[in-house]
C-alpha cells in the first residue's frame, strides 16, 4: 500500500509559482485563486473518499476497515489544516485592517 502525502501544499506547487517570471497584480490574483480552488477541491475529495467507504461499511460490502479509518483520518487532518489556514489568515487581515495608516 502506497503513503499518500497528506499535505495540501506540494512542494512542487511553491517552487513552481517561486520561479515564475515577474507577473501583474491581476495574474497573481488569478494564479492564488487557481492554487486554492484545487486545494478546496483536494479537501473536498478527501471528504467524497471518505464518505464513500464509510457508506461501503454500513452497507456491509467488503472493505478493510483501517482503510476506511485511514481515510477518515485523511479527511480530518486535511478539513482541520485547512480550517486553521483560513483562521490565520482572518487573523493576518484583522491584523492589517487595525495598523494606523
Amino acid at each position: 500500500m502506497a503513503i499518500e502525502s497528506i499535505s495540501l501544499f506540494n512542494p512542487t506547487q511553491i517552487t513552481q509559482t517561486t520561479s515564475t517570471p515577474k507577473t501583474n497584480s491581476f495574474e497573481a490574483q488569478q494564479s492564488f485563486g487557481d492554487f486554492l480552488k484545487s486545494a478546496i477541491e483536494s479537501v473536498n475529495q478527501d471528504q467524497k473518499a471518505s464518505d464513500v467507504l464509510t457508506e461501503k461499511l454500513i452497507r456491509g460490502e467488503d472493505v478493510e476497515l483501517h482503510d476506511i479509518m485511514i481515510a477518515s483520518q485523511k479527511a480530518s487532518i486535511t478539513l482541520n489544516t485547512t480550517l486553521e489556514i483560513r483562521n490565520k489568515v482572518v487573523e493576518a487581515y484583522q491584523e492589517i485592517m487595525r495598523m494606523p495608516v
